[in-house]
């Protein structure tokens, strides 16, 4: 790999199946790169510094944002989360196409830093289809469920100012899509622009209304 890599901001509704397709997409070909984050929360068992996460102390990461040495940061259950520009840089430059997947905020905050990055919605086929993925987990209550898909509507906040939304109907598909888009098949971006896309976004976003109404 010798040109520069894309950078790739890859958002999505709750339960779309992003880390599954990204994974996929980082085995099937290796020109693709996650980012690396950086974090303040104490590291899990098996997990590597540098590998899983730059674990940094709360002085430390602070340091890094004084310093403007992160694209995009947030707080989560009082630990600090962000993504090191130095890292993304130099991958770039290595001729990586380096994934970066974080919500919509953080989404259009990198795209400031890096304005030819590709910014990619993730979408399951339907609501009905969301609801299903997120029951067969059979890993949270009933509550759970329906607070993250009353919370999956309000994700697509600004889904419009996307490159492309990727409908994930069967993860092969879904990382195919990806990698022609990145290749510059004409096909695949044709059928991936958001114009093209964003009526099936806008009802699944009115499918999903019933759950932030309680219903």
């Amino acid at each position: 790999m010798s040109s520069r890599g894309t950078l790739l901001v890859i958002s999505g509704f709750s339960g779309a199946g992003k880390g599954t397709v990204i994974k996929s997409l980082i085995n099937n070909y290796d020109n693709f790169a996650l980012s690396v984050s950086a974090t303040t929360r104490k590291p899990r068992d098996g997990e590597q510094d540098g590998i899983s996460y730059f674990f940094k102390t709360k002085e430390e990461f602070q340091d890094m944002i004084n310093k403007g040495e992160l694209l995009e940061y947030a707080t989560y259950v009082g630990n600090y989360y962000g993504t090191p520009k130095s890292y993304v840089e130099d991958k770039l430059k290595e001729g990586y196409n380096v994934i970066l997947e974080i919500e919509c905020v953080g989404a259009f905050n990198v795209r400031k830093m890096f304005p030819d990055a590709l910014l990619m919605y993730i979408i399951p086929p339907s609501a009905e289809e969301l609801e299903r993925r997120l029951r067969g987990r059979g890993t949270e209550d009933e509550a759970t469920i329906n607070a993250r898909l009353a919370k999956a509507s309000k994700e697509a906040e600004g889904v419009e100012e996307y490159d492309y939304i990727i409908i994930n109907d069967l993860v092969d598909n879904c990382v195919n899509d990806i990698n022609g888009i990145i290749s510059g098949s004409a096909d695949t971006v044709e059928k991936c622009l958001t114009a093209n896309n964003i009526n099936r976004v806008n009802q699944i976003k009115k499918e999903l209304e019933k759950f932030s109404k309680g219903e």
